[in-house]
């Protein structure tokens, strides 16, 4: 019997069954689009108002790319409005308060990141300027993205570290790290630290999330500040026991009044932690 007389004896419609020790090819189903379990609740806009468009926009932005470009896990992504926006939103009461004390609408945010809470904050404050400073050129170049497509005017972001952007020590001074010019780019962002001559910026609010202990983040971010200014970092369940450990750096770069808040999230949804520290 030839192949063919073996084919045509298979009835039409059949599939013939693969050889022992063969495996069938796994069935391959489209993936359904995974979406964010507070789509359309009336928390978002209730808890971001005017912002929301704005956010909106940053939120599109996650979903489609912040997993496959390493912004945020994959568990994150069904929970982008609570566990990035909302949560960073959390801050800005505390913010808005920090930049009434000190007089200064300036704000910087160390390590930005996937723009958490910085971009936020921005969207929420427009009145304020806000510093985004993030040293990783793959992030730079997201945060300048979202600035672009959520048309934050009143953002900067800066390709540098904490300490690249405190003051160069004078002359006299002894030594030290002296901190460079920085650099601006043709889109607007600055590479780089301090400015020659030990002008550097003061801030009047410095914010940051999941950044680092407060042991290392104070001697990070106090220096940035003016006098009177505050630092509002979100930090996790054991922000009290950080500031207890951290007491004598705290104090060492000025820093007064540390403290920690519970901050509310939105309703029905769990509270997070605020670290506020002033600065003499």
């Amino acid at each position: 019997m030839t192949m063919d007389d073996a084919a045509a004896r298979v009835p039409a419609g059949d599939a013939a069954e693969p050889a022992a020790g063969v495996s069938k090819p796994a069935e391959t189903r489209p993936q359904e689009p995974v979406t964010d379990l507070l789509d359309g609740s009336p928390v978002v806009r209730e808890v971001l108002g005017e912002a929301y468009d704005r956010l909106a926009v940053f939120h599109a932005k996650l979903m489609a790319e912040g997993e496959p470009r390493g912004l945020i896990g994959p568990r994150d992504v069904p929970i982008v409005w609570e566990r990035h926006i909302l949560n960073s939103a959390a801050i800005v009461p505390f913010v808005r308060d920090a930049v009434r004390a000190c007089g200064r609408n300036t704000i910087a945010d160390i390590g930005s990141g996937g723009g958490f809470p910085g971009i936020v904050v921005a969207a929420c404050m427009p009145d304020c300027k806000v510093t985004l400073v993030e040293p990783m050129e793959r992030r730079v170049t997201w945060l300048e993205e979202c600035v672009r497509e959520m048309d934050l005017r009143n953002v900067r972001v800066r390709r540098a570290r904490a300490e690249e952007l405190m003051p160069a020590p004078r002359k006299g001074n002894g030594g030290g790290r002296r901190g460079s010019g920085a650099r601006r780019n043709d889109n607007g962002s600055q590479h780089g630290g301090a400015n020659a001559g030990g002008h550097a910026e003061r801030f009047g609010v410095v914010t940051c999330r999941a950044v680092a202990p407060m042991t290392k983040l104070s001697g990070w971010t106090l220096p940035l500040l003016a006098p009177g200014g505050r630092l509002v970092a979100l930090k996790g369940r054991s922000a009290q026991a950080e500031i207890e450990k951290a007491d004598k750096v705290i104090r060492q770069y000025g820093g007064v009044h540390p403290r920690v808040v519970e901050a509310a999230v939105g309703p029905g949804l769990e509270p997070t932690h605020v670290v506020i520290v002033g600065k003499r």
